[in-house]
């Protein structure tokens, strides 16, 4: 027995009554099939009412108007990244580079996105594509080399302004290569080469000046100090005279007879001093000198 012949006999056996019952039971069904809507999380969905914008439903259980609503797109609310894009620019310096970007979005309101534009991807390359040559229109080489952290934070600002419209959140913009053509490139090895060379000239000059101040300080710490030496020794020489002249102040002449004689005793007693063969020539003078300092002694005794 088939499908249609078991139908045919369920309804054949109904009243009248009892089949509208029966389907009032299924419109009522297929109504709540129809108006009762599960959004997922990742997810809003477009509703339109005789092709017109009716509403925006987000995650959970929504209700919608059946046979009158309809749910006309889906649009994921996903972070999305744009395949990598290479763009030909030309710097302020007349430097051709190849700059190779990633762009990273969201929608926030789908219901600009899908009434404002229609390829949304192929939108926001073409604006990227745009605002980077014009902004490395602007900057040398060296710049677009060394300040790229700020180049992607312009080109992030004027794309997520471009792209206000679309409803469309630009959450991340990134440079990812900065190629050239190999000219460029083997001058600018030239040039880093140079600097290099440069560089290291200058070290070694300042290198060779340090070691003469060094050399200049040192001999000039000699000198110090071989200035304060003589300046002692001068000191300690005018102390002895002084110490001397006062003592001859104070003794009198005999003092100053006194040291002399007994300096010339001393003199003698070393010239003595040998291993017994040689001969020592005394001048008449010195024996004098033994008589004096030994009156002086005994004076002074």
């Amino acid at each position: 027995m088939t499908i249609e012949e078991i139908l045919g006999g369920i309804i054949g056996g109904m009243t009248g009554s009892t089949l509208v019952l029966v389907l009032i039971a299924l419109f009522i069904l297929l109504c709540i099939l129809l108006g009762v809507r599960i959004v997922p999380q990742s997810e809003q969905h477009v509703v339109e009412r005789f092709g017109r914008l009716r509403s925006v439903l987000g995650p959970g259980i929504n209700f919608i108007v059946p046979f009158l609503d309809r749910v006309r797109h889906k649009v994921s609310i996903l972070e999305r990244q744009l395949p990598t894009q290479s763009q030909d620019a030309i710097t302020s310096d007349n430097v051709l580079v190849k700059v190779d970007t990633s762009v990273f979005y969201r929608i926030l309101q789908p219901e600009k996105t899908v009434y404002r534009i229609r390829d949304v991807d192929g939108a926001i390359i073409t604006t990227v594509a745009g605002i980077v040559r014009a902004q490395i229109g602007k900057m040398e080489l060296d710049e677009v080399q060394s300040n790229r952290a700020e180049l992607i934070s312009t080109i992030a600002a004027s794309v997520e302004d471009a792209v206000d419209s679309w409803g469309i959140e630009v959450t991340r913009a990134e440079i990812l290569d900065v190629n050239l053509d190999q000219a460029t490139r083997e001058a600018m090895l030239q040039q880093l080469n140079a600097e290099r060379e440069r560089r290291a000239a200058v070290t070694t000059a300042e290198g060779d000046k340090r070691a003469v101040e060094l050399q200049a300080d040192a001999e000039l710490y000699a000198a110090e100090q071989s200035a304060k030496a003589r300046r002692i020794e001068a000191d300690a020489e005018a102390y002895a005279t002084g110490v001397v002249a006062r003592a001859i102040q104070e003794n009198g002449l005999a003092a100053a007879q006194y040291q002399v004689a007994l300096k010339q005793v001393e003199a003698l007693s070393e010239v003595a001093k040998g291993d017994g063969k040689q001969t020592v020539i005394l001048p008449s003078s010195a024996i004098d000198a033994f008589g004096e300092a030994f009156n002086l002694l005994k004076g002074k005794a």
